[in-house]
């Protein structure tokens, strides 16, 4: 189906993951249906095009609403571990693409925590924990979140939790405190406006927890 052709296009592109990989069906019975649609993109910044525009290489993968198409996706394929260096996995709202200027980001910003110790295991535990607090909405303001990256890097991995209404302040205190609460981290996570980077490059938090 045309569901796996995208998928072995992104193992493709993310050796050493296994070519092809084939999302497998969820079992047939009974399906626990999520709040709401969620969808996974992906995105390989290692190569890039020379003079291509930021956001060329962001794919969407697969976009579902049940506990069983969520969990053979995540055991398939969508753990930061199986990234090379350059490379992003998301997960948004269906119908957000992860780019400011996305109507529901444009507002927004970002909570980042970063990642350094014991790497790709921290980074897959707190991805998942994440992943599944979002499916399982259990943000009090839930409604303000977009979608959460995760992102390779060479020396330093990062998890990074998009909202979009980056100047009320008291949404944006209370998900951080509660995304900490999640991956059981004790260090301190800044957020950053989507305004602020576009228009002055890396720049300061505007707020800590």
């Amino acid at each position: 189906m045309a569901t796996e052709a995208v998928v072995e296009g992104v193992a493709a592109e993310t050796e050493p993951m296994p070519v092809p990989v084939e999302v497998p069906a969820p079992e047939t019975g009974l399906k626990h249906k999520l709040e709401r649609k969620w969808t996974f993109w992906f995105d390989n910044q290692s190569k890039p095009k020379q003079g291509a525009a930021w956001g060329t290489s962001l794919r969407k993968v697969y976009t579902f609403e049940t506990v069983e198409e969520f969990w053979c996706l995540y055991d398939q394929i969508f753990k930061p571990s199986k990234l090379p260096n350059n490379g992003d996995f998301h997960l948004f709202k269906a119908g957000v693409e992860p780019k400011w200027e996305d109507p529901e980001c444009a507002n927004g910003g970002k909570w980042t925590v970063s990642v350094t110790s014991n790497r790709k295991a921290n980074l897959d535990n707190m991805w998942l924990e994440t992943l599944m607090a979002l499916i399982g909405e259990q943000f009090e303001d839930a409604e303000d979140i977009c979608g959460v990256v995760a992102s390779v890097r060479q020396w330093q991995d990062k998890l990074s939790l998009w909202t979009k209404t980056a100047a009320n302040e008291a949404a944006q205190m209370s998900i951080g405190r509660k995304w900490k609460e999640i991956m059981d981290s004790n260090d301190k996570i800044t957020y950053n406006f989507h305004d602020d980077s576009r228009t002055r490059g890396p720049s300061k938090g505007r707020y800590t927890v």
